[in-house]
């Protein structure tokens, strides 16, 4: 009896993908794919106790699960260095028992497209004293079916920068989240399409809130004190039935509808409330001058606003070309199909880069792979391109693609199906790993495992329908950077979130800077090859160029904005906005 109970028993699921990662020593794990459901369902509905035994991990997807009803305990134990956990699109829910954290390294939580109906404490993120998620930057709650957020979400998260709450049930936020000092990082904060009823005159607190969406909701008012948000930047309420004592409610309506941010905190400063309190009646000079002397300080605090004259030894020049300054200015359109696969992507274009004396070029592909490494996390948070622009055919088309459909001339290499082009690379770092006798590969070869499992990749497409951009891969040979290349097309794509693509980008553009500036400066002998510089960027290689062309005389650059649009062509984001490079280095002026 006992050997026919033996023989009843259920098999445990094998999990390969575990084996592979505690024995290559690995740090980055996604699971997904068909087999997954399977096995999650026989581990009742949670993910297996041996993930938990895999402490090197800094990066943990696992994602189309809708067997996943609840990570299961150990995970705050496990996993201590994990940096990003993206839990999407599995069916988690109503909370999360037991909580998340503490997990001390965090810095990017996506839970987003669950059934997650409440977080109390116990059964959501993790503790509030202390801070359960002290290091956390990006929270996506989107998808889900919330009723209401933590009151100490502002306490366990104290460095929150991105929050995403788009598509649940909310009708208010917690007093707590708007109480001064609770996120003193927070920029960006959407709640759209959900039942929100009203807004707190308390958000003026958030005091580097950048982007604010509240659109799709059932907010009547705006709050007046919503102007004094230093950094606002970009607002959106279109989708709300915002009401106004005042006669100026068809003004409102169209400042709303077309999402004019200066022209709708000019209107509330004036003293507009969309209905508020007060019945919309105008502040007296006193209060106007004292909101003016208050938000002028602000600016001052956050270094916006100053006119700095360009001059003395060692500054250096950037210069903001808007939109409507631009002859021909580029434009992204973004295809819906990117949402559940790298949804972000933000773009610039920077003109007047010297990259053909000395070393330049080798400092800007060393410059791209250390952020890559460090902000970019090992592009699990972003990944970074650059393009001759010169190569460059606008509009640009962001879209996905399956593998064998997708096509490309990579770095070097002949036109290629993605398909084939990830199994070659696949092929090279096992061969690579034999004749090294490592565990680990290098270069390109260790960013294959981010393209595990998905069904679509995603790709940046030019007006001419030729792929340009498979990120997080390479690049096209089309629009390969030389060292005679002197206006380039930057592109920065995250599964993550915008604000990351941002920063970025940020650091980007600031490099160039510094790299001209020195460029500028110290007058190199001599210079890389393209072949060396194809081995310090990670790229695949690519062949010599050998021709010259002219470099901006006086060492300035110029950035301009890109625009990035949806489908039906409404602005998604554009680079660099007012908010944007706001924190250059010392040597560098910023001339909007």
């Amino acid at each position: 009896m006992a050997a026919a109970a033996a023989a009843a028993a259920p098999v445990p699921e094998a999990w390969p993908e575990l084996e592979l990662a505690e024995r290559e020593r690995r740090r980055e794990l996604l699971l997904t794919g068909p087999g997954l459901e399977q096995r999650v369902r026989a581990a009742g509905g949670r993910l297996p106790p041996r993930l938990f035994t895999l402490p090197l991990l800094h990066y943990l997807e696992v994602s189309g699960c809708g067997s996943l009803r609840e990570p299961g305990p150990g995970l705050a134990q496990g996993l201590p260095q994990l940096h990003s956990l993206v839990l999407r699109r599995n069916a988690l829910g109503p909370g999360l028992s037991p909580e998340l954290g503490p997990l001390p390294a965090l810095r990017v939580l996506d839970l987003s497209g669950n059934a997650l109906e409440a977080l109390p404490p116990g059964q959501g993120l993790g503790p509030a004293e202390p801070p359960g998620l002290p290091q956390l930057q990006s929270l996506n709650l989107s998808g889900n079916r919330l009723r209401e957020l933590p009151a100490d979400l502002a306490r366990c998260a104290p460095r929150l920068q991105t929050l995403n709450l788009t598509g649940n049930r909310l009708d208010s936020f917690p007093a707590a989240l708007f109480r001064p000092g609770a996120l003193p990082l927070l920029s960006e904060l959407a709640a759209a399409d959900n039942c929100l009823r009203e807004l707190s005159p308390d958000i003026a607190h958030l005091a580097s809130l950048k982007t604010l969406d509240l659109s799709n909701n059932q907010l009547s008012e705006v709050p007046a004190e919503l102007a004094d948000c230093p950094k606002l930047k970009e607002v959106n309420f279109r989708g709300n039935k915002l009401t106004d004592r005042r006669l100026e409610k068809r003004r409102l309506e169209k400042m709303v509808r077309g999402c004019q941010t200066r022209s709708i905190l000019e209107y509330l400063r004036a003293g507009g409330r969309g209905g508020g309190r007060g019945g919309g009646k105008a502040h007296g000079p006193e209060k106007d001058e004292a909101r003016r002397r208050r938000r002028e300080r602000r600016r001052r605090e956050s270094g916006e606003g100053e006119d700095e004259e360009v001059g003395g030894a060692g500054r250096m020049l950037l210069r903001v070309l808007h939109v409507s300054e631009s002859p021909a200015p580029l434009t992204v359109r973004v295809s819906p199909a990117v949402r559940d696969v790298r949804p972000f992507i933000v773009g610039a274009i920077v003109r007047g880069l010297d990259l053909q004396t000395g070393n330049a070029l080798r400092r800007l592909l060393t410059s791209q792979t250390k952020l890559h490494e460090e902000l970019c996390e090992k592009r699990t948070a972003a990944t970074i391109a650059t393009h001759d622009l010169r190569a460059v055919r606008g509009p640009l088309l962001y879209d996905t693609r399956p593998p064998q459909d997708l096509k490309i001339v990579p770095l070097g290499r002949r036109e290629v199906k993605a398909k084939d082009l990830v199994r070659q690379l696949q092929l090279e770092a096992e061969e690579h790993r034999k004749q090294k006798k490592r565990q680990n590969v290098s270069g390109l070869h260790r960013y294959l495992h981010l393209l595990d499992g998905k069904e679509s990749y995603p790709c940046l497409v030019d007006a001419d329908g030729d792929v340009i951009s498979f990120p997080p891969i390479t690049n096209s040979e089309k629009t390969k950077i030389k060292k005679t290349t002197s206006d380039l097309f930057l592109e920065v794509t995250s599964a993550t979130s915008l604000q990351i693509c941002k920063e970025i980008m940020d650091a980007l553009v600031l490099k160039m800077a510094e790299i001209n500036k020195y460029t500028l400066e110290n007058k190199e002998d001599g210079s890389v090859s393209d072949t060396e510089a194809d081995a310090l960027s990670g790229q695949l290689p690519e062949p010599s160029a050998n021709a010259s062309a002219d470099t901006a005389g006086n060492g300035s650059l110029v950035v301009e904005q890109v625009r990035v649009v949806d489908e039906e062509g409404h602005l998604r984001v554009v680079y660099p906005s007012k908010t944007d490079l706001a924190l250059a280095a010392p040597h560098v002026t910023v001339i909007r």
